[in-house]
């Protein structure tokens, strides 16, 4: 089979949406090359190795790439990728240069391009994230795998916003707790709060695609027993609450549902908000405190921020 590489150069604020419009769009694979990687001082606190080649990365910005098989709908498919970008601007997010070009790549060169940029990692005191052809053995025994395959969906599970939902589970969820994640993408979340110790976990997201890509990683985890996974528009039709409620998800999304997140979070219990763009942090927390959240604790990393919302 022929693939064609479709190469966006835009912002870092834009990465999450366009990588979903990618994957709604039949993409077999995405990589990300953020220029700021090369200039940020990587905290090694919990043994990472960083090996960066400049020449991997643009001068500035974002480069996304992903792979579609080439078909007689390729034109069509990358025209409605090109607008559905385009219309991000109306949740007033940033697509920066926006600049699009295609190019023909071998099955080979897609099938491995990615993979270099993903090794385990150690993201938290607690978790490891290992692409699943790797062979890793743990560092202590009390050490968390969740083993990914990237080449699923959305990701690999490192980036900062994800980051910050793992380590503000650590924090939050308890033995026995239900947890509800929504937007869950991958199902990394899901499956952390699993292994947390969550007794119930209720992964939802809209994206047929990220539906059954979290649902092969609940499986690959053995947390099938504890994580259920469906289709679903945010809490719509949800009639239960939860001990801890996460969303890594855009902050006008977070904004938009805060009251329905407020009335499914069980008083004294929390909601996690993450994937917020650090300028748009004043609009989530007004929305969570305006609902009746409590914030308590704001987190950020590099350009994000994630918050700690408790219902009283």
């Amino acid at each position: 089979m022929k693939w064609s590489e479709i190469m966006i150069h835009t912002t870092n604020e834009a990465v999450e949406p366009i990588s979903n419009i990618l994957y709604e769009a039949g993409a077999g694979g995405i990589v990300i090359e953020d220029s700021d990687e090369l200039l940020k001082e990587h905290d090694d606190q919990y043994g990472e190795i960083y090996e960066l080649d400049p020449d991997d990365f643009p001068e500035e910005g974002v480069i996304i790439k992903a792979y579609l098989p080439v078909n007689s709908f390729l034109g069509e498919t990358v025209e409605e990728i090109k607008q559905a970008i385009t219309n991000l601007t109306t949740f007033d997010i940033d697509i920066g240069p926006n600049k699009v070009t295609i190019s023909e790549v071998h099955e080979e060169e897609w099938a491995t391009a990615w993979k270099k940029y993903y090794n385990p990692v150690k993201i938290s005191e607690k978790f490891t994230i290992v692409p699943t052809w790797e062979n890793y053995e743990p560092v202590s025994s009390d050490e968390l795998i969740i083993e990914l395959d990237p080449g699923m969906a959305f990701g690999t599970g490192t980036h900062p916003t994800t980051v910050m939902c793992i380590q503000a589970l650590e924090r939050t969820v308890k033995p026995g707790d239900t947890v509800m994640d929504v937007g869950t993408g991958s199902g990394v979340l899901s499956i952390a709060s699993a292994l947390l110790g969550a007794e119930r976990v209720l992964a939802l997201d809209l994206d047929e695609v990220a539906v059954r890509a979290a649902t092969l990683n609940v499986k690959l985890n053995k947390v099938q027993n504890r994580v259920t996974v469906k289709q679903n528009d945010l809490l719509k039709g949800v009639n239960e609450q939860a001990d801890v409620m996460v969303a890594n998800i855009l902050a006008e999304v977070i904004a938009r549902f805060a009251e329905e997140a407020f009335d499914h979070v069980k008083p004294g219990g929390h909601f996690i908000a993450s994937g917020i763009i650090r300028q748009k942090k004043d609009l989530v927390v007004d929305a969570l405190t305006s609902a009746g959240f409590l914030i308590e604790e704001t987190m950020v990393m590099e350009d994000w921020a994630a918050l700690i919302a408790k219902r009283g």
